[in-house]
């Protein structure tokens, strides 16, 4: 299982130390969490934050956006080099354009599926994308409990992915913790985004992300 602190619940007062510390502490990806203010009613952070991140980071960055007018935003976010980009396939009108654009770039495309949304939504796109994004709670906040009735959905993404494109990778986002994990890697998760669990991990962050790895 790879790991992908979420940095939303990082201390932004101390960004820098925290973004260090994570990756220290055996991370494999940092995960930022874009919102607009629209998409979901929550407004986050933009590329000066993005590239104090950047700086800081010496694990690759893995880019959530939960926005309107995504290709924008990719746009704004390309230039520091992440890993991944994902969006949301609720919000975008030309899905596989996108894709295409991003990997343009040299940047890996990710599609991603709010908790109500259907694996089967993503079918069409999976020959094309290196990763999908399941939510496990609503989009817009850190925190929230997860929401169990996705891990069926999960099973049935793997079964696409399996059949469609193996290497394809599926990560979870929302309430993972370690009480929840080995389900979570049952289901066929490959890589999981904790925010909340890691950063306020009573024992520390490496503590936290050892306990991920299952």
């Amino acid at each position: 299982m790879l790991v992908a602190p979420s940095v939303l619940s990082a201390d932004f007062g101390n960004l820098d130390r925290d973004v260090k510390a994570i990756c220290e502490a055996g991370c494999d990806l940092v995960h930022v969490d874009v919102m607009d203010g629209h998409f979901v009613p929550n407004l986050t952070i933009g590329p000066v934050v993005v590239s104090a991140i950047a700086k800081a980071a010496s694990k690759p960055l893995d880019i959530h956006l939960m926005v309107e007018n995504n290709t924008f935003f990719v746009d704004l976010f390309a230039p520091f080099k992440p890993r991944y980009i994902s969006f949301h396939i609720e919000e975008e009108k030309n899905p596989h354009r996108l894709v295409q654009y991003i990997r343009s770039l040299g940047i890996r495309p990710a599609i991603v599926l709010n908790p109500h949304t259907p694996a089967e939504a993503v079918e069409y796109l999976l020959p094309s994308v290196d990763m999908v994004l399941v939510m496990s709670v609503n989009p817009g906040f850190g925190g929230q409990s997860f929401i169990p009735e996705v891990v069926e959905k999960i099973k049935r993404l793997k079964v696409l992915r399996d059949r469609i494109n193996p290497e394809c990778l599926i990560q979870i986002d929302g309430g993972v913790n370690d009480v929840n994990i080995e389900m979570l890697d049952g289901a066929g998760v490959d890589i999981c985004v904790a925010g909340s669990y890691v950063f306020k991990h009573a024992e520390g962050l490496k503590k936290a992300i050892d306990s991920l790895k299952v």
